[in-house]
């Protein structure tokens, strides 16, 4: 016999309401009492009756997540996060690419596309400013999620870039390295490039370097051309870093394959630390220290962005939510 909302409330010892409000993941309920109605509803294995739930509301229960591509690891596992934190309220994650088109991009904005849901998560590259300005009165829910300019006239959620590409190298400068090399220079999505560059840049400052131009290796973020432009650097005759700090762990991971070839010891001559935190970065030999966005906060953040323009009857001020990192520290730095 299915569980129903009056056995959880029992069960917790609190009203009927009070678990509809968690269900609905309505924001004025005390920790404690969701934390108490949550175990309720995982002891009892409740199920939420979303075709009853959308008659009542008039939704879907289904948003979209829109990315630019899943040849970078960092977008399969930006969907990962969105639909787990999305399963946890009962809504389901409907997911297209765009590509990084910016016709595609703009098109979800305006609520277009075959298949109608509640609202979009869009992790948006090729988005302007002039775009949101224009689109900024539609009626439909969207987040954007990433980098964007100050003052993004559509709610979004973002990573501090700045701050975790500053702690990266700070961490390589703690270990004794004083030859960094930026790899990815001038490549990416143009606003994280530029966050974190000046993470990079911060960090050098705050220890008192300058710096070095023969330092910023351009490459596109992927593993393969990483790789070429690290091979082309050590036959190059140049005088050689002793730290590498890569955009994204697709780079760094070309990186270590591309030093490893060539007999250098990572972490011993050459110490290397990522971006992202992908799955691949823990499976490496060696594994690769990372930053690593809190992508489960990103993911809640954004989501919870979306309620609250479902239940906003008047228009909002854009809402714009920073989510958290953790280094995560491996043996490519491990001296």
């Amino acid at each position: 016999m299915a569980v129903s909302m009056s056995d959880v409330a029992r069960h917790a010892g609190v009203s009927q309401r009070t678990v509809s409000n968690v269900v609905n993941n309505y924001v004025h309920v005390s920790p404690a009492t969701r934390a108490r109605v949550q175990a309720s509803l995982d002891a009892l294995g409740y199920r939420p009756n979303t075709a009853a739930r959308r008659l009542r509301t008039g939704r879907t229960g289904t948003v979209t997540l829109a990315v630019p591509t899943f040849r970078e690891r960092y977008f399969a596992d930006l969907a990962e996060a969105v639909i787990a934190a999305a399963q946890q309220r009962g809504t389901t994650v409907l997911v297209e690419t765009t590509g990084g088109h910016h016709e595609a991009e703009v098109e979800l904005l305006r609520g277009g596309g075959d298949v109608v849901t509640d609202g979009l998560i869009m992790s948006a590259v090729a988005l302007g400013r002039a775009d949101e300005h224009r689109l900024r009165d539609r009626k439909y829910p969207v987040v954007l999620v990433g980098d964007r300019e100050p003052g993004s006239e559509i709610d979004h959620v973002g990573i501090k870039n700045r701050e975790a590409a500053q702690a990266a190298v700070s961490h390589l400068i703690d270990s004794g390295r004083r030859r960094i090399l930026l790899l990815g220079a001038n490549h990416g999505p143009k606003r994280s490039y530029q966050l974190r560059r000046q993470g990079y840049q911060a960090a050098l400052k705050k220890a008192g370097a300058e710096l070095d131009p023969d330092l910023l290796l351009d490459c596109d973020w992927t593993t393969a051309a990483a790789a070429d432009a690290m091979t082309a650097l050590l036959t190059s005759g140049a005088l050689r870093p002793d730290g590498i700090f890569a955009m994204n762990d697709s780079a760094a991971l070309g990186a270590i394959r591309a030093l490893l070839r060539a007999g250098v010891d990572v972490p011993g001559e050459m110490s290397v630390i990522g971006f992202d935190d992908i799955v691949e970065s823990s499976l490496s030999t060696p594994s690769l220290s990372t930053v690593a966005p809190l992508l489960d906060d990103l993911a809640g953040m954004a989501l919870d962005l979306l309620e609250e323009q479902f239940g906003a009857d008047e228009p909002r001020v854009p809402q714009h939510r920073m989510a958290g990192y953790e280094l995560r520290l491996r043996e490519s730095t491990a001296v």
